[in-house]
Parts: structure tokens; sequence; C-alpha cells
């Protein structure tokens, strides 16, 4: 897939209306067997430009480390919020993932004027917002967003592996890779594992 850098178009119209700190809001992880959804919000500063922006799965580790440091030192406020495996279980991974990014955008100080969110809406937030289509792709404010949340988690399930290497949180960060289904397999589900997210039904009742 073509890399395309996220710009600030979007940002430009909203403050063209008066918007000034403009979040972008972005959720990671939704869709492995184990570990957090992660969601990032952050406002960027209109006079710092962070060159290179853009959806994070497009970029390597290297790359969203080093955007990672310079958003977080350059932009006007940014967060990150863990939804973990036992709420996501809870209320399922849809409303997991908006509630890790209402919380991520309530979670900023003051809180922004508006917010643009990849693809949804957030329900329940009393903060002039807009869904984006492709937003992590197209607008630079949820391009750094994404970013944030994709360094935060994969740092976290690095700790994770630390703690029980068995499933290789390491390699794939809790994704359903051959190998971590084979390590499910031989393993059975750890307390980090989506109970809501069994390959096997027989699998449920193996839980180290």
């Amino acid at each position: 897939m073509v890399r395309v850098r996220a710009t600030r178009a979007i940002e430009n119209t909203l403050r063209r209306w008066g918007f000034y700190r403009i979040a972008g809001c972005d959720e990671v992880g939704r869709g492995c067997l184990a570990g957090p959804v992660v969601a990032g919000a952050v406002v960027l500063d209109p006079d710092l430009h962070i060159p290179g922006l853009a959806d994070s799965k497009m970029l390597t580790a290297p790359e969203r480390e080093r955007l990672n440091d310079l958003i977080t030192t350059r932009a006007l406020a940014w967060s990150v919020c863990f939804v973990q495996p036992p709420e996501i279980d809870a209320i399922n991974i849809h409303q997991a993932s908006l509630q890790a990014m209402r919380r991520a955008v309530l979670s900023m100080a003051p809180l922004p004027d508006a917010v643009l969110v990849d693809a949804f809406r957030i329900p329940d937030l009393a903060i002039a917002q807009r869904g984006v289509l492709h937003g992590d792709r197209r607008c630079a404010a949820i391009a750094a967003a994404s970013i944030v949340a994709k360094v935060a988690r994969d740092r976290q399930m690095m700790v994770e592996h630390q703690s029980d290497p068995r499933y290789g949180y390491d390699r794939h960060k809790g994704y359903a890779t051959a190998e971590h289904r084979a390590a499910v397999e031989q393993f059975g589900y750890s307390p980090l594992h989506r109970r809501s997210f069994k390959p096997q039904a027989s699998l449920f009742d193996r839980i180290e």
C-alpha cells in the first residue's frame, strides 16, 4: 500500500470557522486476541510542523518511535487511555474502543474545542466533533493520535512479554498471527487474553 502523508487541511478549515484546540483521536488494538485497546488524542500546535505524519500502520516501528517523540514534545496536548481485556469482554470491542477514545479526549486539560475522529463519532461527548473516513491517512491530528496510541500499546505489550514470554507478544503484539494462535492452542488463555475473542470454544476453560 502506498504511504500517504496526512495533511492539516481539515484542521485548517475548522480554524477558519473559529476553532483552535482541535484534537485528533484514534484507537489501536481493536482486532487483537490479547491486550488492551488503546486510544490516543492529540492537539497539534499549528505553529510547529511535524513532517512525516501518516497512518501508524504505514510506518515502521523506528519511524513511529521517532514521530512519537516529536508529537509528545511539540503538541499542545496529548493523551492515551487503555481499556483492558476484562472491560472489553464486558461491553464488547466496539464499545470499548469508543470508551477509550472518549476517555482520551476528556483527559485533556483544557478540553479541545473540536474533535476529529477516525471513522466514528464518539457518543456522549459534549464537544463538537466530526468522524473522518480514513482519517488516520488524511488528517494530521488523527494520524498523530494513531501513532501515540500505537507506540504506547506496543510498549505495554513488550512489558507483558517480559512477564510471560510464552505467547510471543514482542513479535505480534497480541494480534491473531499463526504463531499466537499456536501458542494459545498449546498454553491456553492467559489473563491478558480477551475471552470474547476465543478462536476455539474449548480454549475458554484453559486459563493459566
